[in-house]
């Protein structure tokens, strides 16, 4: 028996729909899987993404051996460019997945100094004490990849996202064969994906949306159609491809991702366009509105993706008729209904007709598929990914249900250390773990204490106390006066803010004659008693800033 210990430390994607990304350690190696980052909430303030903090990994970046994708969606690649700038190591991935984290290396000037490699299904690679093989899965995009993970202390199989899925519109359908083989020679642990634990049942197959994506246009043949999935979802974009084609009508693109993707996908062959069928969007007048389709991002409410900026009636290419056929081919990630709302009335409201039920499917395995892939692995342990707190609850039951012993079945936080020592796993260490947020070009220079006073300047505004003093003498030369911001409107409460300038000036007064030199003091003083006067007046605490100048 192995005496070394196998350790799974997952660093981010754990109490959370996205950040995905796990680090596997034996002796001197280290193997991360995925890489991704996360929305911001709406707390996070002008916050772009978020990106996993990865101390553990630059305090071992010696072990480093290379970060080993899954699959192509931002969840589990987003946070490539920003992670390999600090520890640049090698990056191993399937054709279509490589091709999407090429296109992410290219915008950030990155592609000459990343070293890629393309895996096939079924291939092998060999980093330090790691052998990983790459097995064939079905998700909402293509080359979805679960991850046989051996090493000296066993075999741990993960399955990434994954749905079972025996009539997929490309390729082939998930290897349940591979993951029965691998199972009968014994499996330590299976990481499994828990997005949709909590459903009984199957996931219906992509195919199906295919064939209400046909009814809807033969429905509406004599309406221009315009209609939004996720740019990544390559499948579905095909059928609605081939559907138009079907029906004679021209396929304009809109929205950087989803041009980006299509492009991607079509020059590797995972998306065959009939000739013709693309057209440029400034060719659209040329056509009547039922030859035309439109298939754009934003069907989750993004504010600047391509449809919220059409409902908004802000393309400057597109818009809204009366009539207009308009589908949502997706469903709202939990906390964007509210967005997807948005979006939808303003639509309506224009005159179109919005449809939004059952023109989607999902991409993540259901209760039957989860039992189905535990009863072909038979892991002595059950280690639930993928999903919010509950999610995994809801696969830590079904684990139980299939005869796994709840001492065998673990549920972590992100930084636990789960260490298997002779076939036995306990958690024995906690790691630093955490978002670090990205705002513009500035990585991890926003923290909560920021973000505090986003928040304060968004709730109650801002006051700007202006004074001028005399360089030695300490006499009041000017001021103070008093500037507001998103407190009140200073026309209407010219009163106020003269109240506000006489606490101000006399505070500064009291300061000036107890002979106070220390303008930080002095602040402090004007701040307190500007603030105490400004709550009793308003109840609101607006951020208050004094300013001395000396002259």
């Amino acid at each position: 028996m192995n005496t070394g210990k196998l350790k799974v430390i997952p660093l981010g994607g754990l109490e959370q729909i996205g950040m995905n990304i796990t680090a596997f350690e034996y002796g001197d190696s280290i193997v991360v899987v995925d890489c991704g980052m996360a929305f911001p909430d709406d707390g996070m303030l002008g916050i772009d993404m978020v990106i996993p903090d990865i101390t553990y990994l630059k305090e071992n970046a010696e072990k480093v051996k290379g970060f080993v994708i899954t699959h192509g969606h931002e969840d589990h690649i987003g946070s490539l460019p920003y992670i390999l700038k600090e520890l640049n190591v090698p990056v191993y991935a399937t054709k279509l997945t490589n091709g999407l984290i090429e296109n992410k290396l290219r915008e950030h000037d990155m592609l000459r100094t990343t070293r890629r490699k393309v895996i096939s299904f079924g291939q092998s690679i060999n980093l330090g004490c790691f052998r990983i093989e790459f097995i064939k899965t079905n998700h909402s995009i293509q080359d979805a990849a679960a991850l046989a993970i051996y090493s000296p202390a066993g075999t741990i199989v993960h399955t990434g996202d994954f749905k079972v899925d025996y009539t997929p519109v490309f390729g082939d359908s998930i290897d349940l064969q591979r993951f029965a083989e691998i199972g009968k020679k014994g499996v330590l642990a299976l990481m499994c994906d828990s997005t949709n634990a909590e459903r009984p049942g199957f996931t219906m197959s992509e195919k199906t949306v295919g064939r209400t994506i046909e009814n809807l246009f033969q429905e509406h043949s004599n309406t221009r159609i315009i209609i939004a999935t996720f740019a990544s979802n390559v499948d579905r974009v095909q059928q609605i491809i081939n559907t138009a084609h079907k029906y004679g009508r021209k396929v304009i693109v809109q929205g950087r991702s989803m041009e980006n993707v299509i492009a991607t996908a079509s020059e590797l062959g995972y998306l065959q366009v009939p000739e013709n069928t693309l057209i440029d969007i400034n060719e659209m007048k040329n056509y009547p509105d039922e030859q035309i389709t439109l298939v754009t991002t934003g069907s989750q409410g993004e504010s600047m993706a391509a449809l919220s900026r059409m409902a908004a009636d802000i393309h400057k290419k597109v818009t809204i008729h009366p009539g207009d056929t308009i589908i949502f081919s997706s469903h709202p990630i939990p906390g964007n209904e509210k967005a997807v709302s948005n979006v939808i009335n303003e639509l309506t409201e224009k005159g179109a007709n919005v449809i939004f039920q059952d023109v989607h499917v999902s991409g993540h395995a259901c209760q039957e598929e989860i039992k189905l892939i535990y009863t072909l692995v038979q892991p002595k342990y059950a280690i639930p990914v993928h999903g919010e707190f509950r999610h995994l609850k809801a696969q830590a039951d079904i684990a139980k249900g299939l005869g796994i012993p709840s001492e065998n079945i673990k549920i972590l936080h992100s930084g636990d250390v789960l260490t298997f020592t002779n076939g036995e796993a306990a958690v024995t260490d906690h790691v630093q773990t955490g978002g670090i947020m990205v705002d513009g070009l500035g990585v991890g220079d926003v923290g909560n204490i920021v973000l505090r006073d986003r928040q304060r300047l968004s709730e109650d505004g801002i006051i700007i106390v202006v004074m001028t003093l005399e360089q030695y003498g300490r006499q009041l030369l000017a001021g103070p006066d008093i500037v507001s911001r998103g407190f009140v409107y200073v026309r209407e409460s010219e009163d106020l803010m003269d109240q506000a300038r006489e606490v101000a000036e006399d505070a500064l007064n009291d300061c000036l004659n107890k002979k106070m030199t220390d303008w930080g003091k002095i602040k402090i003083t004007v701040r307190d008693a500007l603030s105490s006067f400004v709550w009793k007046q308003t109840k609101r605490s607006p951020m208050i800033l004094p300013i001395i100048m000396e002259a």
